[in-house]
């Protein structure tokens, strides 16, 4: 008597993602137009399914693309979507407009980060959330998360330090939620252990209701407030691992009086 070979891990990290899901296993197979008696045997290692099936879950599931090719790897199939260098010519059209996009954004700040928030690209307006900054953390590739937090970074000028601290942490964790990534694990690790900058007990402390829709970054620039809302965009139904990880980060006035700086005339 012969036994088939499966593939093992496959049928462990489709559970765990399912089970991440709150989805049971009838629900997704009521999604996926398959069986909850298939979906069993696959997370048992009873059957193995096919390079269309993993797909097919992993849509179903929301499964991150690099996630995704990791599913087929363990399946005993190739990886599906290809990871790109963004030199890459085929990328050529992304940097474009990536580019025009930051370049039209300003003077508001924005840049662009991969998965392990290292800053890709920015914007002039980047720079002024940056003055001030240890040369040490300018040094490339600039981790966005690293540069925000550390004692010699942006938080010194933070003015709701201790607030905005707890937003990024949160994202952090939101995204460690999603991805097995050890260099991310670290860098959570990392930032979250650093202590107050130097008279952060005073900005810690500072704190505005001045925007109730949003929690703003307050920061210290040239004597003034400027508070900013920051929203994460991201693109649909990537196809490529590289292209997935993107997001674009912009920073909006969260006031008129600090649109009205932005836009006037600076020494």
């Amino acid at each position: 008597m012969t036994t088939a070979t499966v593939a093992p891990g496959v049928g462990a990290l489709l559970r765990g993602w399912r089970d991440r899901r709150r989805i049971s296993q009838l629900e997704l197979a009521l999604r996926a137009d398959s069986s909850a008696r298939h979906i069993s045997f696959i997370e048992t290692g009873r059957s193995r399914p096919s390079p269309e099936m993993v797909l097919r879950l992993a849509d179903h599931l929301d499964i991150p693309v690099r996630e995704r090719n990791a599913l087929l790897i363990a399946a005993g199939y190739a990886p599906h979507f290809p990871e790109s260098s963004l030199d890459d010519p085929s990328l050529a059209g992304l940097r474009e407009g990536l580019h025009r996009l930051l370049t039209g954004y300003e003077p508001y700040p924005a840049l662009v980060i991969n998965g392990r928030y290292e800053v890709i690209a920015a914007n002039a307006g980047i720079g002024m959330l940056m003055e001030g900054v240890a040369e040490h953390l300018t040094r490339p590739p600039v981790n966005a998360m690293r540069v925000t937090m550390h004692p010699e970074g942006i938080a010194r000028r933070i003015l709701n330090y201790r607030e905005w601290r707890g937003h990024l942490l949160e994202q952090m964790e939101r995204q460690l939620a999603l991805l097995r990534s050890a260099p991310l694990r670290a860098l959570y690790e990392e930032v979250s252990a650093y202590p107050l900058p130097e008279g952060g007990g005073h900005l810690a402390a500072y704190s505005s209701d001045h925007v109730p829709f949003a929690l703003p970054m307050i920061i210290e620039h040239d004597g003034r407030a400027l508070s900013f809302i920051s929203t994460v965009a991201t693109f649909n139904t990537p196809m490529d691992v590289t292209v997935s990880e993107l997001a674009v980060e912009t920073f909006l006035p969260a006031d008129p009086e600090t649109a009205r700086y932005l836009h006037g005339p600076r020494p």
